[in-house]
């Protein structure tokens, strides 16, 4: 995942040039992203026959998240999600003394049209949360719910800094889907019922509803998990599936608002798992001028486009054009 992040060249920039403490205010500490930013530096401004150990950077990363101490296996993706919620929170550019401001009345805010809401939402959103993090990797996701009673349709806004992309479960053991398979399974419509089912504002009580996810805001940096492991009752299972993915040209249009248009991204890196679901190794995939490279610990190696494509990509990371 840090090799990933150092080939994201916006952020490998921002931290190459110290850019936060122009940026934030001198009373933050900023212990992660010196120690994140001085990787980086290790990893490309000295001689690239050295493999860069990143003790300093591991060492400040399990203090600030404890669930990390030990040696046990643990998920990249989860990994990234705690990376980034703390080198956000240190190079936050709002005040930590911002006090949020007054909500429109909920009659109002009812009133408005969809796209109006999201972007007081997403304005809300920005007044607390504003770093070069969010700039790079926060998206704006619409869910929307309608009652199948009395029709009464809501709508909520979140933000996401990836998504987590099912696979169809006829590829659990095996098998080849797409990409477009794995989203369209994610933005399908699914219908909530018995214990799943919501409370109704018009009507309520809980009712059958069904809930349907739309891309609102597309991030610069799209991150794409597959979620390769699925817990049953009793067991957790991997899916060995090849997904199949663009490299040039992943249109998302599909899958945003009516007035999406062609939403293009470009692939740079992805985070590869092998093994079971007890244990594993992970290594990157990731593009530089002279092609794309593989990285394994402290080997790298060249790779053909031809090879990316495997029943162990686990985490996309794409571009927008």
């Amino acid at each position: 995942m840090v090799q990933c992040l150092s080939h994201t060249r916006t952020l490998r920039d921002y931290c190459l040039q110290k850019k936060y403490r122009q940026e934030v205010s001198s009373r933050r500490k900023t212990e992660l992203m010196n120690a994140f930013s001085e990787v980086l530096s290790d990893l490309w401004t000295t001689d690239m026959s050295t493999a860069v150990h990143p003790g300093n950077f591991n060492t400040i990363f399990k203090e600030s998240v404890p669930h990390f101490i030990g040696y046990s296996q643990q998920d990249a993706q989860e990994f990234l999600h705690f990376l980034l919620d703390r080198l956000h929170s240190e190079i936050n550019r709002t005040s930590p003394q911002n006090q949020p401001i007054s909500d429109l009345p909920e009659s109002k805010y009812n009133k408005l049209r969809e796209d109006k809401k999201a972007m007081l939402m997403w304005k809300h959103y920005l007044e607390r949360e504003d770093s070069k993090i969010v700039d790079l990797f926060a998206g704006q996701l619409k869910s929307s719910l309608r009652c199948s009673s009395c029709g009464h349709e809501s709508t909520t806004f979140d933000v996401f800094y990836d998504l987590s992309l099912p696979i169809p479960k006829g590829s659990v053991s095996g098998g080849r889907v797409s990409l477009k398979d794995c989203l369209a399974l994610f933005s399908q419509v699914e219908e909530l019922k018995s214990d799943n089912a919501p409370m109704c504002d018009r009507c309520g009580k809980h009712t059958d509803s069904t809930k349907k996810l739309t891309i609102q805001r597309f991030p610069k940096i799209l991150v794409l998990h597959l979620n390769r492991f699925c817990a049953s009752r009793f067991s957790i299972s991997k899916s060995t599936a090849t997904v199949s993915f663009p490299i040039h040209h992943l249109d998302l249009g599909d899958y945003g608002t009516e007035c999406a248009g062609k939403v293009l991204y470009n692939l740079y890196a992805i985070c590869n798992h092998c093994g079971t679901v007890h244990i594993g190794h992970y290594t990157a995939y990731c593009q530089q001028e002279r092609g794309w490279f593989c990285y394994n610990d402290s080997r790298v190696s060249p790779v053909s486009e031809s090879q990316l494509q495997s029943n162990k990509a686990y985490v996309l990371f794409y571009e927008m054009e």
